[in-house]
């Protein structure tokens, strides 16, 4: 069974499979083209942390915010530094998921996923689907039902924080 629907199926909440042109994959074409709302739109990340061991996290922030990787992320990371992930590792350490197609569901289960707080305050988000020829419909407790998930406060800024 495909991992992200294996994943989403153990969180035990409702989803919908979305289908969408895969050049239409990034947040703010597919919103722009299917109707969605950047303030419903959630956007999953990997960030390293850059040092030798690069520890990396799925942060899940909207994606009318800003996600905070040089205070917040790098601190949890706990490295000097941090960076989005480069495509190339975010296929190698995700499994396969191409950015614009990147979910927290079905990710290894050691990647840790933390959630922005602002997620949580959304009655439906629409996340990437595992690839970039569909996205997720689902509650945000979906996501946070998951294992490795964590909801953090901060972990995004709003325009003007």
């Amino acid at each position: 069974m495909d991992p992200v629907i294996a994943s989403l199926n153990t969180t035990g909440v409702d989803y919908e499979l979305v289908a969408c042109d895969p050049d239409l994959a990034d947040t703010a074409a597919f919103c722009e083209a299917y109707g969605y709302s950047l303030d419903d739109s959630a956007n999953a990340i990997l960030v390293v942390g850059k040092s030798g061991d690069r520890p990396m996290a799925c942060c899940l922030v909207l994606a009318s915010t800003r996600l905070d990787v040089n205070g917040v992320v790098r601190k949890r990371l706990g490295t000097r530094k941090a960076s989005f992930a480069s495509a190339e590792e975010t296929i190698a350490r995700s499994g396969g998921m191409q950015i614009g197609g990147v979910t927290p569901f079905g990710l290894p289960a050691d990647l840790p996923v933390w959630i922005d707080h602002r997620v949580m305050t959304r009655n439906l988000v629409i996340v990437g689907g595992g690839g970039r020829d569909r996205k997720v419909l689902c509650s945000p407790d979906a996501v946070a039902a998951l294992p490795a998930a964590e909801v953090i406060e901060g972990l995004a800024k709003a325009p003007g924080d």
